[in-house]
């Protein structure tokens, strides 16, 4: 992710100062989990799909998985995660860091 990026997105809107950064990695539910000492749960994981008009982010509970069934009642198509290779230039960050904010123009949040 480019923190720089996220940090100009939240500044424009006032919020920078509610952005934390920790010594250790947060790229996965259980990293992010650990360093802000709280459970999975309460981590928000962004998940990216390939929707019917574009990309797709879905933000979940850090426990929580994606049903299939809701997901192509939303979006009206069967849930497909982008790929590893797809997931920057898609979306404006790096795995481990997908945040829906300050993504690329036409991402769906």
């Amino acid at each position: 992710m480019s923190i720089a990026r996220v940090r100009d997105y939240f500044r424009e809107r006032g919020f920078e100062e509610r952005i934390r950064e920790y010594e250790t990695s947060s790229a996965t539910v259980d990293l992010a989990a650990q360093a802000a000492g709280c459970e999975a749960a309460r981590i928000a994981k962004t998940l990216s799909f390939h929707g019917s008009e574009g990309t797709v982010l879905v933000v979940a509970a850090g426990d929580a998985r994606i049903d299939n069934q809701k997901f192509k009642a939303q979006f009206c198509c069967k849930p497909k995660m982008l790929a590893f290779e797809e997931v920057e230039p898609a979306i404006g960050h790096a795995v481990g860091g997908v945040c829906p904010f300050a993504v690329n123009e036409g991402v769906a949040v």
